[in-house]
């Protein structure tokens, strides 16, 4: 409230509205990442994801992503220690494709003025969700042969997966945000057609979304 030369009282708006909305519009993004805890592999990951919102805070968003294999280029220099020189056979497998389902909770929106009249707009929001991984073993590194019957018999898996994780997306504009995600892989994968292991891969990337329809 503020007095005017009269004496009289009126109402000043201190919050403006959001002139970025994100309910009803899709989000599409092409991104790119990398695994960030696998101590024998380098795999890095390319893959397009498509969401909706279905409100300023709840969205729904698939994944598809691939990481090519490329043979003992994909090493970490412990893999070639273990593998040429000390003749070790790590457990080697490695992430092909991923196929994932996820929804979205993003609680936190703000806005940060820059130089002049420019506004960008963030959010910060959690994922959780399911689907597939396809990994495939690295019968190299493990030293076994096209023979070894239990070890090419698990060599290509299909996993169900549950992912979970979140991120940050950063808005400059009504059609155009980057974002930064991180996302936990887990699931069960079968080793030499005998023993069950758990496996966790944290994959970050990033990439540039883009909104659609306009606002």
């Amino acid at each position: 409230l503020e007095a005017d030369q009269e004496g009289e009282k009126r109402v000043i708006k201190t919050i403006q509205h959001k002139d970025f909305l994100k309910i009803g519009r899709f989000e599409a993004m092409p991104a790119v990442g990398f695994v960030t805890n696998d101590p024998f592999l380098n795999r890095y990951i390319g893959g397009v994801r498509l969401g909706y919102h279905m409100t300023e805070i709840f969205a729904f968003e698939a994944e598809l992503s691939y990481a090519p294999d490329l043979g003992d280029a994909d090493w970490k220099g412990l893999t070639h220690q273990l593998v040429e020189k000390n003749h070790v056979s790590p457990d080697i497998s490695k992430l092909t494709l991923i196929a994932n389902g996820a929804f979205q909770f993003s609680p936190i929106y703000g806005k940060v003025a820059l130089s002049g009249n420019n506004i960008i707009h963030f959010d910060i929001y959690g994922a959780f969700g399911m689907g597939f991984t396809r990994t495939v073993d690295d019968l190299e590194a493990l030293q076994a042969s096209e023979d070894d019957i239990e070890a090419t018999a698990t060599q290509i898996q299909m996993q169900p997966t549950t992912n979970f994780g979140g991120g940050a997306r950063i808005v400059f504009n009504e059609t155009v945000a980057v974002r930064v995600d991180g996302r936990s892989l887990v699931y069960i994968e079968t080793v030499n057609s005998t023993t069950l292991e758990m496996k966790n891969n944290f994959i970050l990337s990033g990439g540039v979304s883009f909104f659609f329809p306009q606002m």
